[in-house]
C-alpha cells in the first residue's frame, strides 16, 4: 500500500510510532554505555571486586543475547505490542531496583532481570516496524530505528556524565524509568497490536535449546575475556559446550513440522550476509569503543562527560549514514552500501594505528565520524535486508535471529580485543612494573587503570616520566589490538561482496494471511495477522 492511499492522518501516525519504538530501542541500547560512566564510582560505593564489578555489565549482556530469539518466538505468537509491553515493564522494575541495590551482589541480579525485559525490546520493535509500514517504507522506517540505537555510543556517556554530575551512581539506571513509562503510553494509544503464526503448537524443545545454547556460548566468551584464559575449562568449555547446543538445536528444528528456528533462512544469502555483516561490524564498533573509553579517559585525561562529547561524531555519522542508507541502496544496492559502510569503519579502525598520546583530538573525530558513517550504512541496510527475507508471520523470530547474532558480535568483540590488548599491554608496559615488587607487578601488568592505580599507591621513583611510558605502552597496545578488528572487517567485507547481491535485494518476503481487523487506530495498515 502506497502511502498516498491511505486515510489522512496514517503518516503522521507511523511517524509517531517509530518515533516511540525507536525511543525504545535507544533506551535499551543505552544501558550499558551510560553504566560505563558510573562503574568506578559504583565500586567505591559497594566496595565492589573488580570481577563483581565486570559482571554488573555481563549479567546484563548474557541474559539479553540468551533471551533475545526467545523473545521474538514468544512474540509473534502472543502478540507483538503485549510482549513489548511486558518486557519495557520489566526492564523498569529492574531499573528501579538497581539503583537501590545495596550490594554488588543485588546489582548483579537486576541486571540480569533488566537484561531478561530489554531483550524483548529489538525483535518485537522491528516486528512491529514491518508490519505497520508499508513494504516501500521498510528501509527508511528500519534506518531510522537503526540510527536512534547508533546515537546510544555517544548519549549514554553525556547523560551519564550529566547525573553523576548533580546526582549519585543510581540515577543512570533511575533515567530508564520515567521514559519507558511515556514510550508504554504512547505504544498504548497509538501501536495496534498484531500477531505471527497463531494457533499452532509452540516449539518449547527448539525455545529451550537456543536460550541455552546462546546463554552458556556467551558466557565462555565473556570468561575467556575476562580472564584471558581462553583454554580453561570455564571458558573453552563453555564455548563448545554452548556450539554443541546450537548444533542440537539446528538437528531439532529440521525434523520439525513447526520450528521455532526456521532453519532454511540461512539460504537466503541476503539474510545470512547481512546478518554476518552487522555481526562483524558490532565486534569491531564494540572492541574499539572499548579501547577508546581507556585513550579518551587515561592516556588524553578527559572526564566521562567529555568522553561522551568526544564519541559524539559516532553518533552523528550513524544517524546521518542510516536514515540515507534506504536511498543510497536504492540506487547503488544493498551490497555497495553495506561493503563501503564495512571499509568505513575498516579505515576508521586503521586511524587508531596512527593514534599517539598527543596527536590532535580533531583527527580522531575524523575518525570516530568515519566509524560513524560506516556503522550507520551496515546496521540500517542490513537490517532492511535481513528483515525482507523473513516472513511476515516470522518477523519477531527474524529480528530475534539477527539481533542475538549482532550481540555476539559485540561480545566477542570486547572479550577478544580484550584479550589481545591485556597480553600486549603486560609485555610493552615490563619496562615500566620492573621497579614493582613482584605481587604488584602481577595486579597492575593487565591494564593502564591498574597500572596508574599501583602507581599513586606511592612506588619509589614513580613520578610524571613513569605514567608517561604506561601511557605510551598502552598506546602501543592498542596498536596492535586495532588490527584484530581491521582484519576481521576485512574478511567480514569481502564476503558481503562476495556473497550478497550486486544490485538488487531480496524481494519483499509474502505476508501471512490477514484476519479482519477489529478496534485499530485509523489510518495503519494491516500486514501480518491482526486482532
Amino acid at each position: 500500500m502506497s502511502t498516498s492511499t491511505l486515510e489522512p492522518g496514517a503518516k503522521q501516525r507511523r511517524t509517531v510510532i517509530l518515533a516511540v519504538l525507536g525511543a525504545c530501542f535507544l533506551v535499551v541500547m543505552m544501558d550499558n554505555t551510560i553504566l560505563n560512566v558510573a562503574l568506578q564510582t559504583i565500586q567505591q560505593d559497594l566496595a565492589a571486586t573488580n570481577s563483581e564489578l565486570q559482571w554488573s555489565v555481563d549479567s546484563y549482556i548474557l541474559v539479553y543475547a540468551a533471551l533475545m530469539f526467545s523473545a521474538g518466538v514468544l512474540a509473534d505468537r502472543r502478540g507483538r505490542r503485549l510482549i513489548l509491553l511486558v518486557g519495557l515493564a520489566v526492564f523498569a522494575v529492574a531499573s528501579a531496583l538497581s539503583a537501590f541495590a545495596g550490594s554488588p551482589e543485588e546489582l548483579i541480579g537486576w541486571r540480569a532481570v533488566m537484561g531478561l525485559g530489554g531483550a524483548v525490546v529489538p525483535p518485537a520493535t522491528l516486528a512491529i516496524i514491518k508490519d505497520v509500514f508499508p513494504a516501500d517504507e521498510h528501509g527508511k522506517a528500519m534506518g531510522v530505528w537503526a540510527a536512534l540505537g547508533g546515537m546510544s555510543v555517544a548519549f549514554g556517556p553525556i547523560i551519564g556524565g550529566v547525573l553523576l554530575d548533580q546526582f549519585w551512581w543510581g540515577s543512570v539506571f533511575l533515567i530508564n524509568v520515567p521514559v519507558v513509562l511515556v514510550c508504554a503510553a504512547l505504544i498504548l494509544r497509538t501501536v495496534p497490536e498484531s500477531y505471527g503464526e497463531r494457533g499452532r503448537r509452540l516449539d518449547a524443545g527448539g525455545v529451550i535449546l537456543s536460550v541455552l545454547g546462546t546463554a552458556i556460548l556467551v558466557f565462555g566468551v565473556i570468561r575467556g575475556g575476562e580472564t584471558n584464559e581462553w583454554l580453561s575449562l570455564d571458558a573453552i568449555g563453555a564455548i563448545v559446550a554452548g556450539l554443541l547446543l546450537i548444533a542440537a538445536l539446528v538437528a531439532h528444528e529440521r525434523r520439525q513440522a513447526d520450528p521455532a528456528l526456521d532453519i532454511s533462512l540461512f539460504r537466503s544469502a541476503p539474510f545470512t550476509a547481512g546478518t554476518l555483516s552487522i555481526s562483524v561490524a558490532f565486534f569491531a564498533l564494540t572492541g574499539g569503543t572499548f579501547l577508546l573509553v581507556f585513550y579518551v579517559q587515561l592516556v588524553r585525561d578527559h572526564s566521562p562527560l567529555e568522553l561522551g562529547l568526544v564519541l559524539l561524531p559516532v553518533a552523528i555519522g550513524s544517524v546521518a549514514a542510516a536514515v540515507s542508507s534506504a536511498r543510497i541502496a536504492g540506487k547503488r544496492g544493498a551490497r555497495a552500501v553495506i561493503v563501503t559502510g564495512l571499509l568505513l569503519l575498516l579505515a576508521s579502525l586503521a586511524a587508531l594505528y596512527l593514534i599517539q598520546a598527543d596527536t590532535p583530538l580533531v583527527a580522531l573525530e575524523l575518525a570516530l565520524l568515519a566509524a560513524g558513517l560506516g556503522m550507520g550504512l551496515v546496521m540500517a541496510t542490513t537490517t532492511t535486508l535481513a528483515m525482507s527475507a523473513v516472513p511476515a508471520a516470522k518477523s519477531g523470530v527474524g529480528a530475534g535471529v539477527n539481533n542475538t547474532l549482532r550481540q555476539i558480535g559485540a561480545a566477542l568483540g570486547v572479550a577478544v580485543m580484550g584479550s589481545v590488548y591485556s597480553v600486549t599491554y603486560r609485555n610493552e608496559a615490563e619496562e615500566v612494573l620492573t621497579p614493582l615488587t613482584p605481587p604488584l607487578t602481577e595486579e597492575a601488568g593487565g591494564s593502564l587503570s591498574s597500572t596508574l592505580l599501583a602507581l599513586e599507591g606511592g612506588i619509589p621513583g614513580a613520578g610524571p616520566e613513569v605514567v608517561a611510558r604506561a601511557q605510551d605502552a598502552f598506546v602501543a597496545s592498542m596498536h596492535t589490538t586495532v588490527l584484530v578488528a581491521v582484519g576481521v572487517l576485512a574478511l567480514g567485507a569481502l564476503v558481503a561482496w562476495r556473497r550478497l547481491p550486486a544490485k538488487e535485494s531480496a524481494p519483499e518476503a509474502p505476508h501471512a494471511p490477514i484476519e479482519p481487523v477489529q478496534s485499530l487506530p485509523s489510518g495503519i495498515p494491516t500486514g501480518g495477522t491482526r486482532r
